[in-house]
């Protein structure tokens, strides 16, 4: 009986602790509707001085998600003066997001005493902002400052601080500081399997050489998958061939295929003839089992597709009749509907490979064997009979799909990738065949060839071509900004400050996202303005405007109302679960509704009108994302808006649910989930959701192709725990 008394006002006394630690509505409302406008204002520059600690916190993480320069005083100002932790931790984090040069003297991790969560964000933000700005001085004293925060983790007499040292190590990876290997390679000695891990990341991105020894032990002995794997790629960047063997051994015998594939792809990556031998063996047996299979979809795609790419490596130009048969019966068996399949039949045997071309009504079959072709191009001089006929056969392609095709013919989806195949090849007529294209009805046919005329030499055709498709692209494209973008892109790039006049009419869309772009290269050139903006200017260029109907289009602009912002806002103390439902069996996400409660809301909204409902899974990169949610299937689709990043400090850990971007604010419909940790989407992605490991076991198994049969939203009050004794 006294137990339960003293219990129960403890826990009550907790209870009120969280309650009081959370920000008003009243102010979150204001504050979430800053962030989706991106407007940096009095409101918020007042809600930066509250008296309440936790609306600080708040207002700065806004301040760094809306990322205006004018914010970094401030944020600078909390961090040096405010009395609460995690208000100045909050404003590392925020001042990283700026990514800001002018942030750097402030963010420089030596500056007296604080605590290790403040010093750990400080260290990240000086890896943001180094990576952002690699040619200034002040980035390569960043790169010092992270590594003297690791040697001192390293030299401490007690135990590291695994926060400081995580986001160390990441921070080293985005900014690659000179001399970062040795210290990182150290602590490849932990004992902590998530710093030896993201150590051997970091050691893979940097494309060390100095632990392949290190890198082998752990291969061989490491009881933990993510090491293994990780070290297997340490192994590949190394170029290490000593270790085949090793890798060899994982391949064969590694129960997790995330490691294998990391093997995989690394004695791929070493080139050695004689490794062929085991890939092949491996591959067949795979392929044994997806014959078997009960799925549509088997799940021996993945690693089978690893296998085929690391043999069109290896056995290049070796014409291999056994690596062909294996290709052949899968890729019929599939039905060529992989890119992977076909490029290693190009490689393996190019002259073989230009008379199997078919002309079939798929989208999907087409686009990879477009990219085939492409790879054809890219061969060495031997190739030379099979790359003229390859280019023969894409001329004829662009005749069919640009000229005959009808108009809803679906193949026409397959033609951003045609366009990418015959550039490839670098042709004197580049140009001239792409250049009447650019009022093409396709968006991506025109972002394409955008891209592809900015790769081209300079001429006046080409910069008037450009001129007149950024005008029709400002005109016509309603649901995506693609080619607007991208043109502005290559406008800049093929006639530089003569393209301001054209630039500057991106300054006056609807769209945020086009203005911002058009502001962000007008800048390059010194002087484009002769009357320099005013703060209302700017305001109006890198603000997100209110939705009006009249412009046509719902792309970067503020589709929320007050009521939306309400209801998402209202789901911070709740239980929000996606029960996502595939072919492969069922998983739950876990939604965080406190950390990204728009995102959390678009994702409701979506899922709510069955959008996802028998959507391929469009993309799967074994031992880094599964990703979903694209209506056309090619990667490029989305719901015809975009939303607002709502970046956070949840990892990405195994199971992280994110939103996939082509740029900051372009996320839509698009979602992924991590197989293992990828710390260098830290920051730069927003984490939404979680899937625990009972429900990543499904995920581990779904392969491109794969279907989401739907996703239902189950909404409820956060269970009460059980209180506990003192």
């Amino acid at each position: 009986m006294k137990t339960r008394l003293l219990t129960l006002p403890i826990f009550f006394l907790c209870f009120c602790a969280v309650a009081s630690a959370q920000v008003p509505m009243s102010v979150q409302f204001q504050i979430v509707k800053a962030e989706d406008a991106r407007r940096y204002d009095a409101v918020l520059q007042k809600l930066l001085h509250s008296p309440n600690a936790a609306i600080r916190k708040r207002a700065a993480l806004a301040a760094g998600r809306i990322g205006r320069e004018e914010a970094i005083p401030t944020l600078v100002g909390l961090l040096e003066k405010d009395p609460n932790t995690d208000v100045r931790t909050m404003a590392a984090f925020a001042l990283g997001e700026t990514e800001s040069i002018k942030a750097a003297d402030a963010i420089l991790p030596n500056k007296g005493v604080m605590s290790s969560s403040t010093l750990a964000r400080l260290v990240e933000a000086a890896g943001k902002i180094a990576a952002a700005n690699p040619k200034d001085e002040r980035s390569k004293q960043l790169g010092a400052a992270m590594l003297n925060v690791l040697n001192a983790e390293l030299g401490k007499q007690s135990t590291p601080d695994t926060e400081v040292v995580r986001l160390g190590l990441t921070a080293v990876l985005r900014s690659r500081p000179a001399g970062a290997e040795e210290t990182v390679r150290k602590f490849l000695s932990f004992t902590d399997p998530n710093i030896v891990g993201d150590a051997l990341n970091t050691l893979a991105r940097l494309r060390a050489k100095n632990a392949n020894r290190d890198a082998r032990d752990l291969l061989n002995t490491s009881p933990n998958a993510v090491v293994r794997a990780n070290a297997a790629r340490v192994l590949a960047a190394a170029e290490a061939k000593e270790s085949a063997d090793d890798l060899i051994k994982a391949i064969t015998g590694d129960t997790d295929v995330r490691v294998r594939v990391s093997a995989i792809r690394a004695l791929g990556n070493l080139n050695i003839p004689e490794s062929s031998a085991v890939l092949l063996l491996r591959g067949e047996t795979l392929f044994n089992g997806y014959k078997r299979s009960k799925f549509a979809q088997p799940i021996e795609k993945n690693e089978l597709l690893e296998v085929i790419t690391s043999l069109g490596r290896i056995l290049a130009g070796s014409a291999d009749e056994r690596a062909l048969k294996l290709i052949r019966d899968f890729r019929d068996a599939d039905p060529r509907h992989s890119p992977e399949t076909e490029i290693a039949f190009a490689r393996i045997a190019p002259s073989q490979y230009v008379t199997t071309f078919s002309d079939v009504p798929d989208w999907q079959a087409l686009s990879a064997q477009y990219q085939g072709l492409a790879e054809i191009a890219r061969l060495d001089d031997k190739a030379a009979q099979a790359k003229s006929r390859a280019r023969l056969i894409l001329v004829q392609e662009i005749a069919t799909r640009f000229n005959s095709a009808p108009i809803n013919d679906q193949t026409l989806r397959s033609r951003p990738d045609l366009v990418q195949a015959f550039a490839a090849f670098k042709s004197e007529n580049t140009s001239g065949i792409f250049r009447p294209l650019l009022d093409d009805k396709d968006v991506f046919v025109r972002a394409t060839i955008a891209g592809v005329l900015a790769d081209q030499p300079t001429s006046n055709e080409n910069a008037e071509a450009l001129r007149n498709a950024l005008t029709f692209a400002l005109k016509n494209d309603k649901k995506y900004d693609d080619a607007t973008l991208a043109t502005i892109d290559a406008l800049a790039k093929v006639v530089g400050r003569n393209s301001v006049s054209a630039i500057s009419l991106g300054l006056y869309s609807p769209d945020y996202l086009i203005r911002k772009k058009a502001f962000d290269v007008l800048a390059q050139f010194p002087g484009w303005d002769d009357t320099p903006p005013t703060k209302q200017g700017l305001d109006n260029w890198l603000t997100v405007q209110l939705y009006n109907p009249k412009t046509g289009t719902k792309l970067g602009q503020v589709l929320n109302t007050d009521a939306d912002y309400r209801r998402a806002l209202s789901r911070r103390n709740r239980s929000v679960r996606a029960i996502v439902t595939t072919e492969k069996g069922r998983f739950t996400i876990d939604l965080l509704p406190e950390d990204a409660p728009l995102t959390v809301d678009n994702f409701i909204k979506l899922a709510r009108s069955n959008y996802f409902n028998g959507l391929e899974v469009h993309r799967v990169v074994p031992n880094f994302v599964m990703q979903d949610g694209d209506p056309r299937g090619d990667g490029n689709g989305g719901p015809g808006w975009s939303i607002r990043c709502e970046i956070n400090m949840v990892p990405y850990e195994r199971g992280a649910v994110g939103m996939a971007l082509s740029g900051k604010d372009t996320g839509g419909s698009q979602w992924f989930v991590t197989h293992s940790p990828q710390p260098h989407l830290d920051g730069g992605y927003t984490v939404f959701g979680r899937v625990n490991e009972t429900g990543m076991r499904v995920v581990d198994n779904i392969v491109r192709g794969d279907k989401i049969l739907s996703i239902k939203i189950v909404e409820g009050a956060l269970p009460l725990r059980s209180p506990r004794k003192p």
